[in-house]
């Protein structure tokens, strides 16, 4: 999808991100025997299952479910999450450090501290449902829509996004150091809140609007000072 921007030279094109098209099999109840590393999910439905503390360490989920679990401090780096719905999960601490998710929905969850740093998501829906401090430093974003959700303090430092949007959502005091944004579309963003990098929208673009609530940001990082005249 191509999307439509008007700035100061004239109209431009933004390449929208792509969706996942999930369609899961018919699926087996999880048996609760407990996550274990490199372990092989296939088919499975996780359905208010409490993996609390569990290990899975470079697991692989391949058109799975996962509803209602809890996920507090569970060990899944490395982890690959494939065609793989995650509805109303809920944790804090939950560990994805340098794990895959691809062709992936997350939807409705209710997260905190949720590390995702050295992570490559392509084709990931994250709808409704809050996430706060989510670390996505020097992850790599490709296909990624944010929609409906509220992210508090998210951390995009040193992160690449290509194709990520942005769709009524929350935006609270984002960091953008030193990360590399291409057809970043944060126009649907409200509030959008940057606490660093807001050098980095270079690559994004923005609504009238919001570039008016960023000009004192903007200001500061041009070192700008902006006094009223003298009468």
């Amino acid at each position: 999808m191509v999307r439509r921007a008007t700035g100061g030279r004239g109209t431009t094109t933004v390449r929208g991100a792509r969706r996942p098209e999930l369609r899961l099999p018919p699926l087996t109840p999880y048996a609760d025997g407990g996550l274990e590393p490199d372990g092989d999910y296939d088919a499975l439905e996780f359905r208010e299952a409490d993996l609390t503390g569990q290990e899975g360490s470079g697991a692989r989920f391949m058109d799975c479910l996962l509803t209602g679990c809890a996920l507090d401090e569970t060990s899944l780096p490395r982890a690959r999450l494939l065609d793989t719905v995650l509805t109303a999960v809920r944790g804090v601490g939950t560990n994805l450090a340098e794990a895959t998710l691809r062709d992936v929905e997350l939807l409705d969850a209710r997260l905190g501290g949720t590390q995702l740093h050295g992570a490559v998501l392509e084709r990931v829906l994250i709808r409704g449902g809050k996430i706060d401090y989510l670390n996505l430093r020097r992850a790599r974003l490709k296909d990624v829509v944010f929609e409906g959700c509220v992210l508090v303090e998210p951390d995009f430092g040193g992160a690449r996004l290509e194709r990520v949007e942005f769709v009524d959502c929350a935006l609270k005091q984002a960091d953008l150091g030193a990360a590399t944004l291409t057809d970043v579309d944060l126009r649907g963003a409200a509030p959008l809140e940057l606490s660093r990098g807001v050098d980095r929208l270079s690559g994004a673009v923005i609504s009238p609007a919001q570039l008016l609530d960023l000009a004192p940001v903007l200001a500061a990082e041009l070192g700008l000072r902006v006094l009223a005249e003298d009468h």
